[in-house]
């Protein structure tokens, strides 16, 4: 019965694990999962029991939390997206570019660019990098 009973508090903890996503819950319901094994073998040791739900849920929050929120956040650190997803990226003129105007094809897309002022105007073609953008307007530079 004690089994349960521990492996009902694991699923609760888990699954309140989704509402915050930090590793903690999930982490004391893996505890709780190991002592429902405990329990299995030695119901009537309750002492037990809590001994081993408190030294697993510790070990796991020392030492597999820490792992698991470096690799979550570093994925997701690493993933671009809008502005920050064009900037960098390598475009070609279709148009001429200068700093009044022009237009350029970044990844299939083309965009209204200009040129870095004081920079010679770009002909149809060059390879060009974006530096910045500014509203829907693309600011490149000469090169890849």
């Amino acid at each position: 019965m004690q089994a349960w009973v521990w492996l009902i508090i694991a699923v609760v903890l888990v699954t309140a694990e989704a509402l915050g996503a930090e590793f903690f819950l999930v982490m004391l319901g893996a505890g709780a999962l190991v002592t429902a094994g405990v329990a299995v073998f030695a119901p009537e040791l309750l002492w037990l029991q809590l001994v081993v739900f408190a030294i697993s849920s510790v070990a796991l929050v020392v030492g597999a939390r820490p792992a698991l929120l470096r690799r979550f956040h570093s994925a997701a650190d690493q993933t671009k997206t809008g502005i920050e997803a064009i900037i960098g990226s390598k475009a070609s003129v279709i148009s001429a570019v200068d700093a009044s105007g022009g237009q350029v094809k970044i990844g299939g897309e083309i965009w209204s660019a200009i040129g870095v002022a004081g920079h010679r105007p770009m002909p149809p073609g060059t390879p060009v990098t974006v530096v910045e953008v500014r509203g829907a307007t693309a600011v490149v530079i000469w090169g890849p």
